[in-house]
């Protein structure tokens, strides 16, 4: 099968193309970058030379149609919904790794991204793509909303634990924290070396677009409105992000028994490692992997359960996530392409 990848030039393309050069049901056959058509993909990114040998291309439903099985968009908001009716209507997969498919309430994408929102008659058509969640759903799709890096985080620390109402969802607190490939390679103040080296500031508090998400896939799985408590920050990482969640729970349970109810859970997911008792997750441990690893803590003194949810925010948060809903979609193994070992140290 053949993919194109549009939006090449970002992070998150970038680790598209690492993944799917090793993948080995999958061949590139286009990549669109606009602003760098008919270059030499080794004249911009020179790690790639003598690996990558195709020039960027312009952005081309109908080539893509004619060219590829399956496209993914890592793109901007606002740029995605463009072009993905078209390429739908040509009969082609689309995987998108921006936020424009992903909030079906309305308003919400107006609201939260300030771009106007996809049409209706496409955005019906979008499945969630949060494998451990929606498999059933991703196997039959047209279109796949590629989550969030925040929301995979959080969500699959904390869903198993409301999902069996062991916990009160009205309680939750999330902290996270992301290293700085979460903004992309568009230059500000904030991600400027001398900015953020040995530095950590928080941002978008009470504003992420992120909310939204979290809370729409919160009413899905548990038909529950929840409004969540939710705090970003920025690290000096590259790459990696870490969600602490705590929640007020409502039964008498320890942190052996929960750890034992996870691992369960997700007994039939591959990406996720529940760690033992008295140990906690760390960014290292993800890097350039597809895993989510949870750690999970009960206070008994307070009654709250702590989970500590960490991923690679380009991997399990971007494109290892978009390859692992395409091989679901496509009927492929889920680790195909993705049995990558954590780079540590």
């Amino acid at each position: 099968m053949k993919a194109g990848i549009v939006g090449a030039s970002g992070y998150s393309g970038l680790e598209l193309i690492r993944i799917l050069l090793n993948h080995p049901n999958i061949t590139i056959d286009t990549i669109v970058s606009p602003s760098n058509a008919e270059v030499k993909v080794e004249e911009i990114f020179p790690h790639l030379t003598d690996i990558v040998t195709i020039q960027f291309d312009s952005l081309d439903c109908q080539m893509l149609a004619n060219r590829v099985d399956v496209v993914f968009f890592a793109t901007p908001a606002g740029v995605s919904s463009e072009s993905i009716p078209t390429l739908i209507d040509l009969g082609v997969l689309c995987i998108d790794l921006s936020g424009d498919f992903r909030l079906k309430g309305e308003g919400l994408y107006e609201e939260w991204y300030k771009h106007a929102s996809p049409p209706m008659k496409t955005l019906e058509k979008a499945v969630y793509g949060l494998p451990e969640f929606y498999r059933e759903e991703i196997s039959t799709a047209t279109l796949i909303a590629n989550p969030g890096c925040y929301p995979t985080a959080t969500l699959l620390g904390i869903l198993p634990i409301i999902k069996q109402k062991w916990a009160d969802p009205t309680t939750l607190i999330v902290d996270g924290k992301s290293g700085l490939s979460g903004a992309g390679r568009k230059m500000s103040q904030v991600t400027h070396y001398t900015e953020a080296n040995e530095n950590m500031s928080a941002y978008k508090l009470g504003k992420h677009q992120h909310i939204p998400e979290i809370e729409e896939v919160l009413r899905d799985q548990i038909d529950k409105d929840v409004q969540v408590s939710f705090s970003t920050h920025l690290i000096p990482l590259t790459r990696g992000m870490m969600c602490t969640m705590v929640i007020d729970l409502t039964e008498d349970k320890t942190s052996f028994e929960i750890i034992d109810y996870y691992r369960s859970f997700y007994k039939d997911h591959p990406f996720i490692r529940i760690m033992p008792e008295g140990k906690w997750p760390n960014t290292k441990g993800v890097s350039g992997s597809n895993y989510c690893d949870i750690g999970i803590s009960v206070d008994s003194r307070t009654t709250r359960l702590t989970v500590i949810s960490v991923i690679d925010n380009l991997m399990k948060g971007a494109a290892g996530q978009a390859v692992q809903n395409m091989n679901l979609r496509f009927g492929l193994q889920e680790r195909t392409g993705l049995e990558l070992s954590p780079i540590f140290p």
